[in-house]
């Protein structure tokens, strides 16, 4: 069975930092793009970041500079390494993944090309 399972959210203060991790099981990550989506209270579900085989990404502009994601193949994981956080950053994070054999495909940032999710999990950024 292919799963995703995030972990590191959590409550913080404005400013302050999380980093969240995402492993993969039953499934390799070698040849899948990996990108992170969040969902805030009341709004759809976004595009975060997106990072390709080769580990070139692609962020939105939105946590562009305080935002970084990247992977790590050894441990069948990626993370989502977050600075500067703020009340809008609150929401659930996604972990997402599509397989690909296309060594620098462009990292799409859109849900449809997703097809194994992660259950989420909550950040909330607050004073």
């Amino acid at each position: 069975q292919l799963q995703l399972v995030e972990s590191g959210g959590g409550l913080v203060q404005p400013g302050e930092s999380l980093r969240l991790s995402c492993v993969a099981s039953g499934f390799t990550l070698d040849y899948y793009n990996i990108a992170w989506f969040r969902q805030a209270p009341g709004k759809e579900r976004e595009a975060i970041s997106c990072i390709n085989l080769s580990g070139s990404r692609t962020t939105a502009d939105s946590v562009k500079g305080r935002f970084s994601i990247s992977r790590d193949n050894a441990r069948n994981a990626a993370s989502l390494q977050m600075n500067s956080l703020k009340p809008e950053d609150t929401g659930i994070y996604y972990c997402a993944a599509y397989q690909t054999f296309a060594l620098y495909s462009l990292c799409p940032m859109r849900e449809s090309s997703f097809t194994t999710w992660g259950q989420g999990t909550q950040v909330t950024v607050s004073s």
